[in-house]
């Protein structure tokens, strides 16, 4: 870390307060006409807080740190003044051609969703703005191979969108140059250095010239902020939205202290009876959590995908966006990443339930994307140790053990992703620490919308009981809980205990314990390798035909049943002698969460039309107009 460009460079705090002069609309900031077609076209009103703030400095050539919660807006706030940029300069250049702008993500996912805001902003000026994503999937998920992805930068696209991993490998290799380079953003700057892209970012703060303008985006100040300011700022503004930083002013936030049986119990309840109405993320501890639940459900015909890292980069990209579509309304995700705090971190290595190994920076390999290993190494990867656990499976000698699970680094969940219209975040496990949670329950009531946020809390008494059910992490359930609930106070934010009428859920419990017995590590272990399989098969033998045929892509699920354990026909229905007598509110009193998106009635006109058309065809089978046996012709026709 050694580029430093003055020894004065003192951050500037900038008026965040003083909201008299916010922008009433976006022609106020004096961007161009096209975009703010654009803009317009988006259905964008007036700029949020960090917008109306960051745009006009970002205008003036000012470097930026802005600090601002999930959803306000902060992608607009800094893609804008680069592309006012660029268009201000097109007519002095003309033909000539350069890369203008460097945007850093930390994942793959957030590298798309900013290359396709980029493509959304600049419709109207297509001709003058190119934009390429360096990361290895077209739009139709497709793999790039690398001659294709250094054509696209011989080109000299004006904006590159990449992750600090790519961006090395491709400078390291001369295919594009950052000489002209006039704008550098780092978007979460926080998680930058925390995924270990440490020494790929000193490549590039070598390779990018002097008095490039740098705007960092943050949700959070931390160390990691001071160590990126003092690599590539220069006195910058300091935009500290503290009054606004992940308040969750929507988010109705519950906790229910349960066994570690009963999370299954309660799961069951919630979604079979439909007690939350609309889309659901549930996170869970680690990649078998995501299995055991999502078989689980399979047992009483309740749908779910599920997102990890170890899928392929091109699935976990369908899967958000089938989600944002309301194609699904349940992901169960592994929150592999998580955010730590300083005095937390050391304690939590304890308890820590993944098995990858420390972070490092990239090489060849892990700056190859998901999609270039093959299918064999996949599947082994997915076969981890907990096979070696399970007593019913011999364990191989010193010499042939298999490699343990190979995660993509660039693979985040938790922060960034925009996840549209979120009713409800199930935090399954409790994360391992305060701010962690905070960016989860972060993905719903964005953009001004409600939500609600339901954590599972173990008990210190009840650690343990549940063995099949039992995970490390919960051990600390009840401390991490107090730091949450410290957190919240500080911003005026409460957290409430939720209480199910256990009496009227237990009737649910032998059901529960039914399924339960059916998912088996076995039945885990074969899950991973069939859904790795059919998700591979997925994204490499079927690219020529999506390629050719794009609409069929709208056809491809991932909430299809894994199959690998029993599956009990009973369970999929629940007799009316289980239900309260006074219905669903004699379990959760109220409704939880918000009106759903989905209407969950049936249409009126079709279902009228249904029973006519059904009325008509009983009609018809009913009445014969003669008797067969009266006109029988013995001879045949002549």
């Amino acid at each position: 870390m050694k580029r430093k460009l003055h020894e004065d460079d003192n951050a500037t705090a900038a008026n965040t307060n003083n909201a008299s002069k916010k922008p009433s609309d976006f022609s106020a900031l004096g961007l161009d006409s096209r975009l703010l077609q654009a803009v317009a076209q988006q259905n964008f009103s007036a700029p949020t807080l960090v917008q109306s703030r960051a745009i006009p400095l970002a205008l003036e050539g000012k470097d930026i740190l802005a600090r601002s919660k999930t959803g306000s807006g902060k992608t607009a706030a800094y893609i804008l003044p680069i592309l006012q940029s660029i268009l201000q300069k097109k007519p002095t250049r003309g033909a000539h051609k350069a890369t203008n702008a460097l945007i850093l993500v930390p994942t793959h996912e957030l590298a798309k969703q900013v290359s396709d805001a980029v493509a959304t902003f600049s419709a109207f000026c297509s001709k003058d703005v190119r934009v390429v994503n360096l990361n290895p999937l077209n739009a139709s998920k497709k793999k790039i191979p690398e001659s294709v992805q250094r054509s696209l930068l011989a080109e000299t696209p004006g904006i590159i969108v990449a992750t600090p991993a790519r961006a090395s490998l491709y400078l390291q290799s001369s295919a594009f140059s950052v000489e002209e380079v006039s704008h550098l953003v780092i978007d979460e700057a926080d998680l930058i250095l925390s995924y270990g892209h440490d020494d790929d970012l000193q490549v590039i703060a070598e390779a990018v010239p002097q008095g490039v303008q740098t705007i960092l985006m943050s949700a959070t100040l931390s160390t990691e902020i001071d160590t990126l300011k003092g690599l590539f700022c220069r006195d910058p503004a300091v935009l500290d939205f503290q009054e606004t930083v992940d308040d969750a002013g929507g988010i109705s936030q519950y906790t229910v202290r349960c066994a570690e049986d009963e999370k299954f119990l309660l799961a069951y309840v919630i979604f079979k009876l439909k007690l939350i109405k609309g889309k659901c993320i549930i996170f869970v501890a680690d990649t078998d959590r995501c299995y055991r639940l999502k078989l689980f459900f399979e047992q009483f015909g309740i749908k779910s995908c599920v997102l990890n890292s170890e899928l392929p980069v091109n699935s976990r990209l369908h899967i958000v966006e089938e989600f944002n579509k309301n194609v699904y309304d349940i992901i169960i995700a592994s929150d592999e990443h998580e955010v730590l705090d300083v005095q937390e971190e050391l304690h939590s290595k304890k308890f820590r339930t993944d098995d990858s190994g420390p972070t490092t920076s990239h090489s060849d390999d892990d700056a190859t994307d998901d999609e270039g290993r093959s299918s064999k190494t996949l599947i082994d990867s997915a076969l981890d140790n907990d096979a070696a656990s399970d007593n019913a499976m011999p364990v191989d000698p010193p010499k042939k053990q298999r490699k343990k699970s190979r995660k993509s680094k660039e693979y985040g969940i938790s922060r960034g992703i925009d996840f549209q219209n979120v009713a409800c975040v199930l935090n399954f496990d409790l994360p391992t620490s305060s701010k962690s949670y905070t960016h989860r329950i972060g993905r719903t009531a964005r953009a001004g919308k409600t939500g609600m946020a339901l954590s599972f809390i173990v008990p210190t008494e009840h650690y343990h009981k549940h063995k099949p059910t039992t995970i490390t992490s919960a051990q600390r359930d009840e401390e991490v809980l107090d730091k949450i609930m410290r957190l919240q106070q500080k911003k005026g934010k409460e957290v409430k205990d939720y209480h199910f009428d256990m009496k009227q859920v237990e009737s649910f419990r032998y059901r529960m314990n039914d399924a339960l017995r059916a998912v088996t590590r076995i039945a885990i272990r074969e899950a991973r390798t069939r859904e790795l399989r059919q998700e591979l098969l997925k994204s490499e033998k079927l690219k020529r035909h999506f390629e050719e045929n794009p609409e069929d892509l709208r056809h491809l699920r991932h909430d299809g049943q894994v199959r690998a354990a029993r599956i009990q026909p009973h369970l999929r229905h629940v007799p009316e002698y289980l239900m309260p007598s006074n219905g669903k509110k004699g379990i959760a009193g109220e409704d939880i969460g918000f009106v759903g998106l989905r209407k969950t009635t049936d249409n009126r006109i079709r279902k009228a039309r249904m029973q006519k058309r059904m009325k008509g065809k009983g009609n018809k089978a009913a009445v014969r107009k003669s008797d067969p046996l009266k006109t029988f012709n013995a001879k045949g026709r002549r």
